[in-house]
């Protein structure tokens, strides 16, 4: 249950429209769910203020589509899975609203939120090869309630093309900067931005890459203060660390 879920329960309590002890039984019935392949975690939006995502990759479709009717069932509205493939997509109960997302093999399970994060999110690739780590980062930060901003194909092969977009680098709260080859983007982005940036580097490269390692040294190695480092294609922890950034200044108002 989602922390907006939960304050919307107390204020019906308060009202007196929910008695006290049918609340006393949501809250209990809360913690986790035995599915007997997964166990759900209801409370991790009470906990972290996001609700469980999934991970598709290693799933069969029938126990992603398990999950999504529990959740749903649960009064979860957005569920977001991720490294979907088409046949899992294929699987999910046309009862459900669902977007799959093919370029960022994301799934998408009911409406995405309104923006309520402090600013927007950019989101910089050195090239078009980059777009499906980008797309994942993206619509990851967009279902946890982000403005994003997309600046593709920006790098530092033809440093003019970011150059044209220095009012959407100035203006951004966080910047995910998203690069394989040498991995060069993040430092360049990292000189230019006043905001934190968080590098994502990809295994978008030719043998000497070496799967990504190249890129990633790279950018662990920047001379740029202020770039932290996820792993080799991670665009979904780039996008949910850049939202956490997104959200602190509303969290403590």
């Amino acid at each position: 249950m989602e922390q907006r879920a939960i304050r919307a329960l107390l204020e019906q309590v308060a009202n007196g429209s929910v008695p006290v002890d049918e609340a006393l039984l949501k809250l209990k019935m809360e913690p986790f769910e035995e599915l007997g392949y997964a166990k759900l975690d209801h409370h991790r939006g009470l906990r972290q203020g996001t609700a469980e995502v999934i991970y598709g990759a290693g799933k069969t479709p029938e126990q992603i589509a398990g999950i999504v009717d529990a959740m749903r069932a649960g009064g979860q509205e957005t569920i977001l899975i991720t490294r979907m493939s088409r046949q899992s997509a294929d699987a999910i109960s046309p009862s459900h609203p669902f977007v799959y997302h093919e370029m960022g093999r994301i799934g998408i399970v009911g409406n995405l939120p309104e923006p309520d994060g402090v600013g927007t999110i950019v989101v910089a690739t050195g090239g078009t090869s980059d777009m499906p780590v980008a797309e994942e980062a993206a619509l990851t930060a967009q279902a946890l309630g982000n403005q994003v901003t997309r600046l593709y194909d920006v790098g530092v092969a033809g440093l003019h093309r970011l150059l044209s977009h220095m009012e959407e680098i100035m203006n951004a709260r966080v910047i995910i900067a998203i690069a394989g080859m040498e991995g060069a983007l993040a430092s360049v982005i990292g000189g230019l931005a006043d905001c934190p940036v968080i590098a994502v580097p990809t295994s978008v490269g030719y043998g000497a890459c070496f799967g990504g390692l190249s890129s990633l040294l790279s950018m662990l190695n920047s001379c740029a203060s202020g770039v932290s480092v996820v792993n080799i294609d991670n665009g979904f922890g780039a996008g949910y660390l850049a939202s956490m950034i997104n959200h602190l200044e509303g969290k403590h108002a």
